[in-house]
């Protein structure tokens, strides 16, 4: 079986927070089975006063630095070999530039957040409220990563923005580390109403681990993951949710899956509740493979 994590915060916490611990290590990431472990690059918590261009440049480094095998498609990912893809978290890694999605293109990105919880030069976070959609300077990006099939992800992004994306944008989007709104009411989750519009427009939606945003204790096991899951699934997503755990960008976890060496027990999970191996199968990594051809990968 191939599983796949959409979203974790690793190179970020190995080069900005060195006293801490990640979780994802490549022994993590074996036990657990992972075939594609998602590594973002972070732009930071403070917009453009981070230098995010250059943040996301020495978590590059720190990745080359570390070897860990990375693929330039997820559709090369194999069962029984971890592979890393890149990611971006918070547009303003781009700089406004053109040129700068060529440039990370290069490197291997493959996903890109329009925004983290800072306004950027692509649309406004859903942390602030705003109601308005995605700028024009954004505009002109996402048609460079359309040109490129890289995956426009609205985790992070405000309604108007996702809106403006599930009506205007040429490719289908996603949410690479979401859950549901109506389990959980908080602005990073998604509605039912955007739910459906993903599965609607061909996209994709990973189920973060957080348990924040699985429910409103600050405490959560493996079990109110799957929940989640067969919430999206009961919406018609079946074919169109998956992980994204955000491990190592969060500082706490569900007590009994607090590793991607745990990720077996959200599947465990979904037998439990009926859930076929072919289901299982989808869920754990193949409906996000199918995302990406869809994209024309």
């Amino acid at each position: 079986m191939i599983i796949c994590d959409t979203h974790c915060d690793t190179t970020n916490m190995r080069v900005f927070h060195k006293d801490e611990t990640p979780c994802v290590t490549m022994e993590n990431l074996v036990n657990g089975g992972i075939s594609l472990q998602t590594c973002a690059l972070f732009a930071g918590s403070k917009g453009m006063a981070d230098h995010p261009y250059e943040r996301a440049i020495a978590q590059l480094e720190e990745l080359n630095r570390l070897g860990w095998p990375r693929i330039n498609s997820p559709l090369e990912a194999e069962e029984g070999k971890v592979k890393i893809l890149l990611s971006v978290e918070g547009g303003e890694i781009f700089e406004g530039r053109v040129d700068r999605v060529d440039e990370f293109y290069g490197y291997g990105v493959r996903m890109a957040g329009v925004t983290w919880n800072n306004e950027n030069e692509m649309g406004h976070p859903a942390k602030h409220g705003s109601k308005e959609g995605i700028k024009p300077q954004g505009w002109a990006l996402l048609r460079r990563m359309a040109e490129l099939k890289i995956a426009v992800d609205t985790s992070h992004l405000n309604e108007a923005g996702f809106w403006d994306l599930i009506d205007n944008h040429s490719q289908p989007v996603m949410a690479s580390h979401s859950c549901a709104k109506a389990l959980r009411p908080h602005f990073r989750n998604l509605t039912d109403e955007q739910i459906r519009a993903v599965v609607r427009r061909g996209g994709w939606i990973g189920v973060n681990f957080y348990p924040w945003f699985l429910g409103d204790t600050g405490k959560a096991v493996a079990e109110d993951i799957v929940t989640h899951i067969d919430y999206m699934c009961q919406l018609g997503a079946e074919k169109h949710v998956g992980f994204g755990s955000d491990f190592d960008g969060i500082e706490v976890w569900p007590d009994d899956c607090d590793s991607p060496a745990k990720v077996h027990l959200i599947l465990d999970g979904l037998r439990r509740r009926g859930y076929s191996e072919e289901a299982l199968a989808d869920i754990a990594g193949r409906n996000f493979l199918d995302y990406y051809r869809r994209l024309g990968w």
